[in-house]
């Protein structure tokens, strides 16, 4: 391991007002949870992500056995980074989207990941009338008032999303920013930015959309597919002497309003790779404004793919 000294280095971010600390590349544990993937992979690639100075671990209740594998390799750390969760349904003994299933889940959440607190925990892309819903904003409140989470959050797209960021209600959102995914970037993440909000980029490499010589049908790296072709990207890309990942990476991690770019990853190599990609910082200005013009001219129209 050749650059473990200088990923320690990893650029960290306030995020937001919600006064913690995260890294400008975080890891999405959804494949983590991906019961293929052996423990002892889990196991290793959450701890080498923590030794390379990711400190931001994104879960869900939804993502297989991404939380139990979280506290089997990752409790024993719990100071060393900021755990991000999602929940709303799924709870056992409560029904989706009822205070109950909010209380439950946290608590079932802390259990399976064997800690006692989660940083950020996520209402998961619940449509903007159960968002709105008092009840459920209270038990977010009430479970924030007894320490059992730190920052209540939202991840989701569009108009749910643009409520979030306004309402006062929430200390962060997450949400999709991609080089085909633009909609948050441009009608969101400014006013979360005022707000003071914390922002968690989802899909920052746009499911590699472009490895997919043949439309990949019913995929979900489809939309991005169809968008990516539309806009025509591979010019700038080439022009810029980039390869994909670099190029879409880079591109997220650096939007204006980002503090985390979150990518998941079964393999190792890939993940140092994203580590040192990230380090890079920002796109040249002139490759961001062609991409801007690019968007401008076919995306305008497009929303937040959900």
């Amino acid at each position: 391991m050749t650059s473990l000294r200088h990923n320690a280095r990893m650029e960290q971010r306030e995020f937001g007002t919600t006064g913690l600390t995260v890294s400008v590349l975080g890891l999405g544990a959804g494949q983590i949870g991906d019961a293929r993937h052996s423990e002892d992979l889990a196991g290793t690639l959450m701890n080498r992500a923590l030794d390379f100075g990711v400190t931001l671990v994104d879960t869900a209740r939804g993502y297989g056995l991404s939380e139990e594998r979280i506290g089997r390799h990752l409790s024993w750390r719990r100071h060393d980074f900021i755990l991000s969760s999602k929940g709303g349904y799924g709870a056992e003994g409560a029904d989706d989207w009822t205070p109950q299933a909010i209380r439950s889940g946290i608590e079932q959440a802390l259990r399976r990941m064997r800690v006692d607190w989660i940083d950020i925990f996520h209402l998961h892309s619940c449509p903007l009338d159960v968002l709105r819903r008092d009840d459920l904003l209270a038990a977010l409140d009430d479970a924030r008032a007894q320490g059992l989470i730190r920052v209540a959050a939202y991840s989701g797209e569009n108009d749910a999303l643009r409520w979030a960021a306004t309402s006062g209600r929430f200390g962060s959102v997450e949400t999709s920013v991609n080089l085909a995914d633009q909609w948050s970037a441009q009608h969101v993440l400014p006013q979360a930015r005022d707000a003071g909000l914390g922002v968690i980029a989802k899909r920052p490499i746009a499911n590699a959309a472009w490895q997919y010589a043949q439309r990949p049908a019913g995929q979900y790296a489809e939309p991005y597919w169809e968008r990516l072709g539309t806009l025509d990207l591979d010019g700038i890309r080439q022009g810029a002497g980039l390869e994909w990942d670099e190029f879409a990476l880079r591109f997220a991690a650096y939007t204006p309003g980002v503090h985390s770019a979150i990518v998941g990853t079964a393999r190792v190599d890939n993940l140092e790779r994203n580590i040192q990609l990230a380090q890079k910082g920002p796109l040249p200005i002139d490759v961001l404004t062609h991409i801007q013009a690019a968007w401008d001219e076919h995306g305008r129209g497009w929303g937040g793919e959900v």
